[in-house]
């Protein structure tokens, strides 16, 4: 993929991979401990000029293309998925800002949002509500002026920190699909609360948690996506956002491999490396056969959205195939090191939970097969049940 990367996507990649290396891992192990990610960890990603790479150049941003995109988050998640992926939701939620907002929206959100001082999230799956998101029931009700909306997300990520919600609303409950519109709530909005971080197996550098709206009052200037516009625009955010799940556990896979790699290579039994032993080396090549596999169904996916392209079918292939691959590849990797595969230094262990956790986000593995299974049948007249 980096062969046909323009230079400056080129320096993209290589500056990810510099802030993986000079920042991400030193702590990543520390933040997992700790259940949290330092606000300012944004600004120095800013600085590094992470945050506005996929955003247009009119607004500040480097417009690099997905396969770059796709690239930095790969690189970034070898180190810690959950800042790689904190990241992707604040960025995406930056370029819904910048391509479908106001004028307005963009002078006032942008600029702090690339500076990493305001961190966006995304919200639209509630405590009862997660694959069917035509079922969302936090409700928006048009008052003078804007809006008042009363409801709950669920697994929010940057939920803890964030202070520009992109919130996706129900209108008009007959309506269905039809009448979800979305909103942008910031942090300070009288009726917004949040609940206590979740605690879970891994990845609580991403700040999940839930988020709770009472009569919260948005005005009318923080409409982002009209109404009857609304589902569509989510789904398509999904599909990317799907592209963006199978380059992470690429990279997860690639530094898992790795290290089982060096590790077998240093470690001595019976007089000599483990690696010399074929039974382990077999396993290993399954993993890198596996990751090659996910890397091309992430390139293939990422060249068609730069196309134009829904991708909805590609992403749905690479993101069921990259997180099965990265759950079995990195339980192999660590069995190939024993018990040293358990330390936190080793970040198998981290690795391996966010692996899961990937196999829910943004659809699950069932999911992704209803998607495949429709474009299957679409052709013969049938429909996927």
């Amino acid at each position: 993929m980096d062969n046909e990367l323009r230079q400056s996507e080129k320096e993209a990649v290589a500056r990810a991979a510099a802030f993986a290396d000079d920042t991400l891992r030193p702590h990543a192990a520390a933040w997992e401990r700790a259940r949290a990610l330092p606000p300012e960890v944004f600004e120095s990603a800013a600085d590094a000029g992470l945050t506005a790479a996929i955003l247009p150049v009119e607004v500040g941003g480097d417009a690099v293309s997905m396969q770059c995109a796709a690239r930095m988050a790969e690189v970034l998640a070898a180190a810690d998925f959950g800042f790689a992926f904190a990241l992707k939701v604040h960025a995406n939620a930056a370029n819904a800002i910048a391509r479908r907002g106001t004028d307005e929206q963009r002078h006032r959100l942008l600029p702090e949002m690339i500076d990493g001082r305001r961190i966006g999230a995304f919200c639209l799956t509630e405590p009862g509500v997660g694959s069917d998101a035509t079922a969302i029931t936090c409700r928006a009700t048009p008052e003078t002026g804007g809006w008042t909306v009363t409801g709950d997300k669920a697994w929010v990520t940057n939920g803890v920190i964030a202070d520009v919600m992109s919130v996706y609303v129900q209108t008009d409950p007959e309506a269905g699909w039809r009448g979800i519109a979305n909103l942008l709530i910031e942090g300070g909005f009288t009726g917004l609360s949040r609940g206590e971080p979740y605690s879970m197996i891994g990845g609580h550098a991403a700040g999940l948690c839930d988020v709770h709206f009472d009569g919260c009052r948005v005005p009318e200037t923080n409409l982002l996506i009209p109404v009857g516009e609304g589902f569509k625009a989510a789904m398509a955010g999904i599909n990317m956002a799907r592209m963006f799940v199978a380059a992470i556990c690429c990279g997860m896979l690639s530094d898992s491999l790795e290290r089982a790699l060096t590790y077998g290579a240093e470690r001595m039994a019976f007089g000599r490396p483990i690696l010399s032993n074929q039974g382990l080396q077999w396993e290993l090549a399954d993993v890198a056969t596996d990751l090659e596999a996910s890397r091309r169904l992430t390139e293939h996916a990422a060249r068609t959205l730069d196309a134009g392209e829904p991708g909805i079918t590609e992403c749905a292939h690479a993101k069921k195939f990259a997180t099965g691959a990265a759950l079995r590849g990195i339980a192999a990797c660590m069995q190939a090191m024993g018990a040293a595969g358990l330390r936190d230094g080793e970040a198998l262990g981290r690795h391996l939970a966010a692996a899961k956790m990937c196999e829910f986000l943004d659809g699950t593995t069932q999911i992704q097969n209803v998607v495949i299974s429709r474009a299957l049948l679409r052709p013969h007249g049938l429909d996927a049940s």
